[in-house]
């Protein structure tokens, strides 16, 4: 407990960063028109997918912005734990549900990485179909989140390091790639 007083304090950037993230994937559009379930693990996998672009786009940049970047995925652990806290998990628990999660998120990044890096819609709609979409595959709004999380990755691209390590994120607005209401599964379409 006292080595923590001597840890360095998160600089207001990577909170502000971290806030973004969040912002971004509690965007009720995601629940809604995209039909991520609205959970607790539903909520958790839309912060992964947003900071799994984030730390795609940051990486490979100097000590700085890699230093930054471990920043960020810090204090979204940090903020995990204390969530599981908050919600009653015994002190005994939380290490192993933080491990627990910390495992999902890498195993999720694995996934998701390369079908950013090579723009790959398929992979990456089947990555979200088996982390996101596990008890109602939904093939349209997987598409959709596939084609909004590319989109990410380009306006994050086209973004200046520095500006993105302010706290700035250029994030789409994700009602332009939401799923056609017609083609959503189990809608009445009229013809009976």
């Amino acid at each position: 407990m006292i080595f923590g007083l001597f840890r360095r304090r998160p600089r207001e950037g990577e909170h502000k960063t971290y806030d973004e993230i969040v912002a971004q994937a509690r965007q009720p559009v995601f629940y809604t028109d995209y039909r991520v379930p609205d959970t607790l693990d539903g909520r958790f996998d839309l912060i992964v997918a947003h900071a799994v672009v984030l730390f795609q786009r940051l990486a490979g940049e100097n000590k700085t912005v890699s230093e930054f970047s471990q920043n960020v995925f810090d204090l979204f652990f940090h903020d995990m734990d204390a969530s599981l806290r908050e919600m009653g998990v015994t002190d005994t628990r939380v290490p192993k549900k933080v491990k627990a999660m910390g495992e999902a998120f890498y195993g999720r990044a694995d996934a998701y990485a390369p079908c950013l890096s090579n723009d790959d819609v398929d992979g990456l709609s089947q990555a979200l179909s088996r982390n996101i979409y596990t008890d109602a595959p939904d093939p349209v709004a997987e598409r959709a989140l596939a084609h909004y999380m590319l989109a990410a990755a380009k306006a994050l691209a086209a973004q200046d390091t520095a500006e993105l390590m302010t706290g700035k994120l250029d994030w789409p607005v994700p009602a332009a790639f939401a799923p056609d209401e017609e083609l959503a599964p189990g809608r009445n379409d009229g013809q009976d």
